[in-house]
């Protein structure tokens, strides 16, 4: 990889995640029309999902055509150049289609494949149009927001802020309560967003403690983890070969309080 490439990624992605992102914004002013239903009939898939993938797509393939991609929507093209983009064009996509700000354009870049274990964050952007956010990283470069550098939180008196998520199969609602129960007492509150990227970029940005959820996509969570890495948090997969990983980050502290107790389920 060449020298000074992480920031010229992070830039591209922060770029065509502004355009994209802008689009979304605009779509959903206009009315958010229902493409499909994906996994159950509460995981949706909205027409402006599509387009902003498509747009994305097009931009990445014309600034950097050898490189490989990995969208929520459109699926994967195998990698040239080493740098693999894993997309996702509108997550909270719930909170999208119901008129919740809480929903974000997340796009990461990463040397190797589109499989998690075997890839390594090179730069990342994840925008929230309706808030107006930009949270980018690049590797060895740190993690920003609007030109101020991030930092996870690294004491917590009260307990951690702790944000999760559940997934739309309601037969894993039980367990992922039971797993919320577990991780309460060391807990000052849970916040529970609709937005894992979002949430990512919280920890990251201090603003939350620590995050965990179950069966997270590459697209959920590539380009947030890099940002928790680069404001000097931790991120771990519990279970990667499982059918539903669970994702830990935070903090030094609270990320290693919640293996100790998270760790115990595999």
């Amino acid at each position: 990889m060449s020298e000074g490439i992480e920031l010229e990624l992070s830039e591209l992605a922060g770029e065509i995640a502004l355009e994209a992102g802008e689009l979304a914004r605009r779509r959903r002013s206009e009315g958010v029309r229902l493409a499909a239903t994906k996994t159950t009939l509460a995981d949706i898939v909205t027409e402006a999902d599509r387009e902003v993938e498509q747009l994305i797509r097009d931009r990445l393939r014309r600034a950097r055509p050898s490189d490989g991609f990995l969208g929520e929507e459109s699926g994967a093209a195998a990698t040239e150049s080493g740098i693999t983009w894993i997309v996702d064009p509108i997550d909270g996509t719930v909170n999208y289609a119901a008129g919740i700000p809480a929903y974000n354009v997340s796009i990461a870049a990463v040397r190797g494949t589109a499989e998690p274990e075997a890839w390594e964050g090179v730069a990342g952007a994840v925008f929230a149009p309706a808030l107006r956010e930009l949270f980018t990283a690049a590797r060895g470069r740190g993690a920003w927001l609007d030109g101020v550098r991030l930092a996870v939180s690294v004491s917590t008196p009260a307990g951690a802020l702790l944000a999760t998520g559940f997934g739309y199969d309601p037969s894993t609602h039980d367990g992922d309560i039971a797993t919320v129960r577990r991780v309460m007492p060391i807990a000052r509150d849970l916040r529970r967003m609709g937005a894992a990227a979002l949430d990512l970029a919280y920890v990251a940005a201090g603003r939350l403690d620590g995050y965990f959820e179950r069966g997270l996509k590459p697209w959920d969570f590539a380009a947030g983890a890099l940002l928790v890495q680069e404001a000097g948090g931790s991120v771990t997969r519990i279970d990667p070969g499982s059918a539903r990983p669970m994702v830990v980050a935070g903090g030094p502290d609270v990320h290693g309080r919640l293996l100790d107790i998270l760790g115990a389920e595999r």
